[in-house]
C-alpha cells in the first residue's frame, strides 16, 4: 500500500507524487490539519478556508479514482512524524510520497518524517512538483544561488529551451479499497470562516483553476503586459491563490502560456513572455528561500539593512492596516485586501513602499499583516515582494527609488475608477481631486475622509537619510544564514 501525503498540492491532475504513488500500487491519501503551525506562520483565515474547500472538491475527485482521503490532526508539525508513523503501521504502508516544500520549517518537518519512517523500513519519496527547477540546480558559474532575477531568468530560459518539464499523466482509477474517506471539516478553531462574498470570488477546485487559466490564455494574455498594472482592469490571471494551494501547477501554466504563443518563450506575444517572467519570479523567490534560509527566519536578505532605524509608530501602522491613511490609492488597496483576501500586484508594491519608506515602519510588520489576510499568502513571494519594496532584499529597488502614491495613482488609475469602487465616499470628486483630496483645499470633510497621515516629500527625505546612514555590506561581512 502507498500513501500520498498531500500538502500544497491539492489537485489530481499533473501531481507528481500522486501519480508516482498510484503507479506503485494501491494508494491512500492523507492530509494533516496543523492549526497551531498555521497560526505560527500567520496563515490567513480565508486561506485556511480555501484549503478546506479545495480538499472537499479533491476528496470527491480522488473518490472517483477509488483513492480514499484521510484527515489526521497534527496541530504542530513536530507531531507529524508520530501521526504519520501510526497511520503507516495501521495501513501497512510500504512507502510515503510527497511533493517537495521549501521553507525552513517545511524542510525540517520532512526530514524528521523521513527519518522516523525509514527507521521502520518505510520508504519516503519526495518529488519536484511546485517548481519547474529544483532549488540548487540553477546556479551561478561559481556555484552559488542567483541574487539577481535577470541572470536567474536567463539560465532558466536556456534550460527550458533544452527540455520542457512535461505534464504528468493523471492516475487511472484503482480497485476499490475497504477504507472510507474522512469528512473534511467545515472550519478550524482559531480561523474565522470568511463571508460568502469572499468565498464567491474564489471558487474551489481544479475545474475553476483550469477555467481561469484557459480564459486568461485565450483572451487576456495578449493584453497582459499593457493592462496588468491597471488595478481597475481585469488584466491579471487571478490564479495566485490556486498556485499557492497547488490546485494548479506551474507546469500547467507554462504549457498554456506557450500554447498561446506558438511555443515561444522570449519572442512572439509580449503578453505571454511577460507572464512567463512572472512564473519565473515565483520560481526565483522559492530558490532564494532555500539558498538563503535567513529570509525564512524574518531576517533581511541584505544583512546591512538590519541596523536600519525603523520607527515604532503604532498609530500610523494601525491607520495603514485599517485603510485610513488619507491617501486614496493606499486606502483603496488595503480595503481590497481586507474584503477580498487579495490585492493587485502593482498596489502591493505601492502600499509596501508607503509603509516602509514614507512611514519608515519595519517591512516585517507589513509582511505579517499581508500573510494574515492574503488568500494567496506564500512565504517566498510575500517575503520577496516586501523585501524588494523595502530595499532590504535580493535584486531590490534601490533605496532612493520611492514610489509616490499620488503619482502612481494618477498613472495607473487615472479616472479614479479603482479608488471610487473601494472608497465610495470619494465618488463625488472629479478625476483630478480623487487622487489627493487634500490638495483640493478645504475638502478634508469629504464624507469624513481623513487628511493624509504623513507629508510625502518630508517623509521621503527621512527615508533617504535613514538608508544613506547604513553600513556597507562589505563592512559587516556576507553570511548565508
Amino acid at each position: 500500500m502507498q500513501l500520498i501525503w498531500l500538502r500544497s498540492d491539492l489537485r489530481q491532475h499533473d501531481n507528481t507524487a500522486l501519480t508516482a504513488a498510484a503507479e506503485r500500487g494501491p494508494t491512500v491519501a492523507v492530509y494533516l490539519l496543523s492549526p497551531e503551525q498555521w497560526q505560527e506562520h500567520d496563515d490567513a483565515p480565508c486561506k485556511v478556508d480555501f484549503w478546506l474547500r479545495n480538499l472537499r472538491v479533491l476528496s470527491k475527485s480522488l473518490g472517483e479514482l477509488n483513492i480514499p482521503l484521510l484527515i489526521r490532526s497534527a496541530p504542530h508539525w513536530d507531531q507529524a512524524p508520530a501521526v504519520l508513523l501510526e497511520l503507516c503501521r495501521h495501513l501497512k504502508i510500504e512507502a510515503v510520497h510527497v511533493n517537495e516544500e521549501y521553507g525552513v520549517h517545511e524542510s525540517r518537518r520532512d526530514a524528521a518524517v523521513a527519518r522516523v519512517l525509514q527507521a521502520e523500513g518505510i520508504a519516503f519519496h519526495s518529488y519536484l512538483d511546485q517548481l519547474l527547477f529544483k532549488p540548487g540546480s540553477v546556479l551561478t558559474k561559481t556555484g552559488t544561488y542567483f541574487q539577481v532575477f535577470s541572470q536567474f531568468r536567463k539560465v532558466c530560459y536556456e534550460r527550458l529551451h533544452r527540455s520542457m518539464p512535461p505534464l504528468i499523466k493523471t492516475p487511472s482509477s484503482q480497485a476499490p479499497l475497504k477504507i472510507d474517506s474522512d469528512p473534511v471539516p467545515e472550519s478550524i478553531e482559531g480561523f474565522a470562516t470568511p463571508g460568502q462574498s469572499l468565498r464567491n470570488l474564489w471558487p474551489a477546485g481544479e475545474t475553476e483553476a483550469q477555467r481561469r487559466l484557459d480564459t486568461f490564455a485565450d483572451v487576456q494574455i495578449d493584453y497582459y503586459k499593457s493592462e496588468r498594472d491597471f488595478p481597475a482592469k481585469p488584466g491579471t490571471s487571478q490564479l495566485s491563490a490556486y498556485l499557492a494551494a497547488g490546485v494548479i501547477s506551474p507546469r500547467q501554466c507554462l504549457h498554456a502560456a506557450l500554447q498561446s504563443n506558438q511555443g515561444e518563450f522570449e519572442s512572439g506575444k509580449v503578453g505571454a513572455v511577460t507572464w512567463i517572467n512572472e512564473l519565473l519570479w515565483r520560481e526565483f523567490y522559492k530558490h532564494i528561500l532555500v539558498g538563503y534560509p535567513r529570509v525564512s527566519r524574518h531576517r533581511a536578505f541584505r544583512p546591512e539593512t538590519e541596523t536600519l532605524a525603523w520607527r515604532d509608530a503604532p498609530q500610523e501602522l494601525a491607520a495603514w492596516q485599517e485603510a485610513r491613511t488619507g491617501l486614496p490609492i493606499i486606502d483603496a488597496a488595503m480595503r481590497q485586501l481586507l474584503e477580498t483576501g487579495w490585492m493587485h500586484n502593482r498596489l502591493r508594491m505601492v502600499v509596501a513602499m508607503f509603509l516602509t519608506k514614507n512611514l519608515l515602519i519595519d517591512w516585517r510588520e507589513g509582511e505579517r499583516f499581508f500573510m494574515r489576510h492574503l488568500i494567496d499568502g506564500d512565504l517566498a513571494a510575500n517575503n520577496g515582494g516586501w523585501q524588494w519594496s523595502a530595499s532590504t532584499g535580493t535584486d531590490a529597488a534601490p533605496y532612493f527609488r520611492i514610489f509616490n502614491p499620488v503619482s502612481q495613482s494618477e498613472k495607473f488609475d487615472s479616472e479614479g475608477l479603482f479608488i471610487k469602487h473601494w472608497l465610495p465616499e470619494l465618488a463625488g470628486l472629479n478625476k483630478k481631486e480623487v487622487h489627493n483630496p487634500a490638495s483640493a483645499g478645504g475638502l478634508f470633510g469629504v464624507a469624513d475622509y481623513p487628511p493624509p497621515i504623513v507629508n510625502l516629500s518630508t517623509s521621503r527625505e527621512r527615508a533617504l537619510t535613514a538608508f544613506k546612514n547604513l553600513p556597507s555590506r562589505e563592512s559587516i561581512g556576507e553570511g548565508h544564514e
